[in-house]
């Protein structure tokens, strides 16, 4: 809620990994998803390395890669870009892309925090934790 916690607003975030060859269990971290309940938002911010995802796998679908992040992102911002999620509020989009999934772009555990910009806080864990 906002207001509780001196004017900051409780957020959740989970670091998206690329992991090219599931079996390996290699990964890097390539994006962000970031929820704020108290103002309905949820973002996903994206940054994908190819020279890295390329020392874990030289066959790695870099095109697809970028494909799926591009998708969590449209997922992220909802209407027609988010497909059958479209219609969802921001909370059931963040849940759904946090479900643990075996493909090649999946989410880290989720951690929380208190922001009072939670775009802000978006590209400063993108900084922090991906580039």
């Amino acid at each position: 809620m906002t207001g509780l916690h001196g004017g900051r607003d409780v957020f959740e975030y989970a670091v998206l990994r690329v992991v090219p060859r599931v079996e390996r269990g290699e990964l890097i971290n390539a994006g962000v998803v970031v929820y704020c309940r108290a103002r309905s938002f949820v973002i996903a911010r994206t940054h994908l390395d190819e020279e890295r995802l390329r020392a874990l796998d030289p066959t790695a679908d870099v095109a697809g890669v970028r494909a799926a992040l591009r998708a969590v992102e449209g997922v992220c911002h909802g209407g027609d870009r988010a497909g059958a999620a479209g219609g969802d509020d921001a909370g059931r989009r963040f849940r759904w892309l946090i479900a643990p999934r075996s493909t090649v772009v999946q989410p880290g555990p989720v951690h929380s925090g208190l922001t009072t910009d939670p775009q802000a806080e978006a590209e400063r864990l993108l900084d922090l934790l991906v580039r």
